[in-house]
């Protein structure tokens, strides 16, 4: 069953306080990097069970009148496409849909900010496909020295020679579609210009995780540090906070890191104009993050963390056989479950998978020599298991099963009749000469569809996809394209035990 422990509206009350008096603290503005996801965060949602992807929107929304919002993309993640995880989409994909978002929100954006553009082709071509949709977009090059060449930095020859983009509202939040974007600088940018035209403006940093007023080894934070692993960050007590207050705060190594460089740019900024500035003490003290008040049910926050580290093992596990990831990812959220006592067994579906693939291998009915188990586990908590065949793949059997489950319809009652799914498998290997019969999700739920049209109870059973959103899910080989996409759309939390699902080298 599902339980929440986090409490959206009085993390919503807290929040927007702390924003506003951040803003009143600096005078005439405030510069707020947004870290982490400004739409659909649902790394948050899994470790916070009650938190509303969207929170951060509802937030905007209520400050709409205040706000005014820049995005920010590096040029080298449009040059080399870097991709967006959740998604499946590239950077700049990631940008504009992260616009088209926000106007869904009715919240719009005043400019796009391309950062370290230094001649990159694709970044050129981005600039241009948004300004010929009436979008305002800037370019900044990369500074000499940045970030330690303070005398560099602070001056004509570098911030000095991005363009200053005007802004109206006290608070402009400054997000970017994933980490490393330019964030900081274009924040230090605006500060600088608007120092020289005597404008009081200042810096925060609204950052979701680490969480600094919980433990350092809470799991919560665990779960974020395994989230990072990747790009090797990691968690730390912050140590300027610890020296100038006494108190243990919770931080990561790269605002630990940047914090004297940051406090030295800063102060340069503020010194030149002989401004009465706030000068922060330690990293701890520039966020505004107010999640903790927002935890009502701290036992089942911990729980929820716990698997989200498993996700997080299995998830970096798969892209390590794909060619993707570093061993090292791999190894370092391996230790991070040892420390918390986590097994991958804990992950409920997982054990009941594998006993799928096992039973197939016993009765010999696989597919290609590969036997391939899968289940979910339902809102309710009882767990559907699947397996592949010649006629399907693991992932639509289960899905057809849990959907039977959900609208009680008995087992040997088909959803898809035999003829359909032989005139499917012919179509596929006689006409598109594909190398399996067997169907794949995105296949299944297409006959689905079209059965329900004449079949009652294939609708009764569709009605019920919906239900599986933000469901757990496990299966012991990785998704076909076909599956991946189905299964993306079904919205639920997949892990695989990362184990290809034929043979074959390249699948068609």
């Amino acid at each position: 069953m599902f339980k929440t422990g986090f409490d959206n509206n009085k993390y919503l009350k807290e929040q927007t306080e702390a924003i506003l008096r951040r803003v009143d603290k600096f005078g005439d503005k405030l510069y707020l990097e947004f870290g982490g996801k400004l739409c659909f965060d649902f790394h948050a949602a899994r470790v916070l069970p009650g938190y509303d992807p969207n929170v951060k929107i509802r937030l905007l929304q209520s400050l709409k009148d205040k706000i005014s919002i820049m995005l920010c993309i590096h040029a080298e993640d449009i040059e080399k496409g870097r991709l967006r995880g959740d998604f499946g989409i590239t950077y700049d994909e990631a940008t504009l849909k992260l616009i088209d978002d926000l106007r869904k929100w009715d919240l719009d954006v005043l400019a796009v900010v391309i950062t370290r553009y230094d001649g990159q082709s694709s970044a050129l071509v981005f600039k241009n496909k948004l300004m010929r949709r009436n979008e305002k977009v800037y370019l900044h090059s990369p500074i000499e020295g940045y970030p330690t060449d303070i005398d560099t930095i602070c001056s004509d020859r570098g911030f000095g020679k991005n363009d200053y983009i005007k802004t109206e509202k006290p608070i402009v939040v400054v997000t970017a579609p994933g980490p490393n974007s330019g964030k900081l600088s274009t924040c230090l940018s605006q500060i600088y210009h608007e120092h020289k035209r005597k404008i009081n403006s200042g810096y925060a940093k609204f950052e979701t995780f680490p969480v600094w007023n919980l433990p350092l080894k809470h799991p919560v934070n665990i779960a974020y540090e395994a989230a990072t692993a990747n790009i090797q960050d990691f968690n730390l007590v912050d140590p300027f906070h610890l020296n100038k207050y006494n108190k243990i705060a919770t931080n990561y190594n790269r605002d630990v890191e940047s914090f004297p460089i940051l406090q030295l740019i800063l102060k340069r900024i503020i010194e030149k104009n002989e401004t009465d500035f706030p000068v922060y003490n330690s990293p701890t003290d520039m966020g505004v993050n107010r999640v903790y008040w927002g935890i009502v049910d701290e036992k089942v926050i911990e729980d929820a963390s716990k698997q989200e580290l498993i996700r997080r093992y299995f998830r970096y596990y798969s892209e390590y056989v794909m060619g993707i990831e570093k061993k090292q990812t791999v190894s370092r959220v391996r230790l991070l479950m040892e420390e918390l006592g986590v097994k991958v067994e804990d992950r409920r579906v997982v054990s009941f998978a594998r006993k799928s693939a096992d039973e197939a291998e016993k009765k010999g009915k696989g597919h290609e020599g590969i036997y391939c188990g899968a289940a979910i586990e339902l809102g309710d908590g009882r767990i559907v298991s699947g397996k592949n065949s010649k006629l399907m793949h693991a992932s639509s059997s289960l899905v057809l099963n849990a959907i039977k489950t959900l609208a009680r319809i008995p087992d040997e009652i088909h959803l898809l009749s035999p003829q359909v799914i032989g005139q499917i498998a012919k179509l596929k290997k006689g006409v598109f000469e594909t190398d399996s019969e067997s169907l794949d999700l995105q296949e299944t739920l297409i006959a689905l569809s079209i059965s329900s049209t004449t079949n009652h109870t294939a609708e009764l059973a569709m009605n019920k996809l919906a239900h599986l959103k933000n469901c757990e899910m496990h299966m012991t080989h990785m998704p076909t394209p076909g599956d991946e996409i189905g299964l993306k759309r079904l919205g639920v939390n997949l892990t695989t035990d990362g184990r290809f699902s034929s043979p074959k080298l390249f699948i068609r």
